[in-house]
């Protein structure tokens, strides 16, 4: 038969602790039972000895009966007393149908004789010899019983230990309960806080951790959602006008209106493709930041070279000057995947608000404390009063014609909060357009 292991805490407490009493109180019971037979068998041994002594004289005892007589005496056969003359006659005998040898072992010895066990003690003077003898049987029966007395309060106790027992695991136990109640009868969007109201110290750790998950929880669901609200919001407009400019191409006559309708159809498509793949970034940041992705050192110079190459043919495309002019070796805490996000939307946005023959500059400078990487450009430039603004989703500097979806700088910033670095614009004095500065710890 397979034997049911529980994985109840409760439980295996309760059985353990019932198990150690039960063991500890039958171990106690043992030990005290031998013990109070022992001391028993010492107390009538002492007294079996004093009576000897006690019966000990000076003058020699005599006796006109004969002593040898076997006519039946009653009497009480548990302690029998004889007592010898120097020449080997009995000159006293206690009531007692008992008949014992007709030797004496001078001390303690048991011999059987009646059918039963006799416990004797034998003294010897100049003028005679007593001994005295019970039997053990009746001696066992005392014992037992002075025993069992012992064992009263063990019996007694035990299940009182039990309950109380009971009652110590169950009420300590009951804040765990509780947390169980207050987490099962929750809804599926509640992601408050468990309360750590009266629970012990081995448990509060526990809830602790349980309240940060369910930060971390309700933070990717949030996160969700704003990511359903925005792509749903900015998605409706460019979709609209795909499909406007899909029924223009269709209701084109000749084939220059075709061809414009195609141009247009073709910039529509490029700009819902940015888009798209600007929210997918953002919800993979996103993603990341709510599941506490693993950080790492990584070598940022390095990061700043990869993304200034794979940018270099978009640059070149416009005939900007992208370059990495200073770069410092340095190292920072932080997710590689994430960091190189950071640089190339930064390059990016430089390279796609510099005019065509304009220059983009990348640099990294180490500093005690601190690592900086700055992204300057020959472009516009961003108004001081717009530079706070343009870190919000979606947001687009007015009067801009340059094609963009306004995440760019939003999930700069973003990527930049979670590494702990401050993000700042502010005028190249160099290039005259915007510098873009990230200041990292060391």
């Amino acid at each position: 038969m397979k034997v049911r292991v529980t994985h109840s805490l409760r439980g295996r407490l309760l059985w353990f602790l019932l198990a150690a009493i039960t063991i500890a109180a039958v171990a106690q019971a043992s030990i005290a039972y031998r013990t109070a037979l022992n001391d028993a068998d010492q107390i009538f041994d002492y007294h079996m000895q004093q009576m000897a002594l006690s019966l000990r004289s000076r003058v020699p005892l005599t006796s006109t009966e004969d002593a040898n007589a076997d006519t039946p005496i009653s009497g009480n056969d548990d302690l029998v007393v004889q007592v010898w003359s120097p020449d080997g006659v009995r000159v006293f005998r206690s009531a007692s149908h008992a008949h014992l040898p007709q030797r004496a072992v001078l001390g303690f010895s048991n011999v059987r004789a009646n059918g039963t066990t006799y416990r004797i003690f034998s003294i010897q003077t100049d003028n005679q010899t007593v001994q005295v003898a019970q039997d053990l049987a009746v001696r066992r029966s005392m014992a037992s019983n002075l025993a069992l007395r012992t064992l009263g309060p063990i019996a007694v106790m035990m299940p009182i230990l039990m309950l109380v027992v009971w009652w110590v695991v169950s009420g300590s136990l009951e804040p765990v309960a509780r947390v169980r109640k207050q987490v099962a009868s929750r809804q599926a969007d509640d992601l408050s806080p468990v309360s750590e109201a009266g629970l012990p110290d081995e448990v509060r750790p526990l809830v602790q951790e349980l309240n940060l998950l369910f930060g971390r929880v309700r933070t990717a669901f949030d996160a969700q959602q704003h990511f359903v609200a925005d792509a749903a919001h900015e998605l409706r407009t460019p979709l609209a006008a795909l499909k406007l400019q899909v029924q223009s191409l269709e209701r084109s006559d000749s084939l220059d209106a075709k061809r414009v309708a195609v141009a247009r159809l073709t910039a529509g498509i490029e700009r819902a493709t940015r888009l798209v793949e600007q929210l997918l970034v953002l919800a993979r940041q996103e993603a990341s930041a709510a599941g506490g992705a693993p950080r790492q050192p990584v070598d940022i110079a390095g990061a700043a070279k990869r993304a200034v190459a794979e940018l270099a043919s978009v640059a070149a495309a416009k005939q900007i000057d992208l370059g990495l002019p200073h770069a410092d070796s340095a190292e920072v805490d932080g997710q590689p995947d994430a960091l190189m996000i950071l640089l190339r939307n930064l390059i990016d946005n430089a390279i796609k608000y510099t005019p065509q023959g304009g220059t983009v500059d990348v640099s990294v400078a180490a500093e005690p404390g601190s690592v900086r990487v700055t992204v300057e450009d020959s472009g516009p430039g961003i108004p001081p009063a717009e530079r706070e603004r343009v870190f919000d989703r979606f947001y687009r500097v007015p009067g801009s014609d340059v094609k963009g979806s306004g995440l760019g700088l939003a999930i700069i910033k973003a990527i930049a909060e979670r590494h702990g670095a401050t993000l700042a614009l502010g005028e190249s004095k160099r290039l005259g357009g915007l510098e873009a500065t990230v200041t990292f710890p060391a």
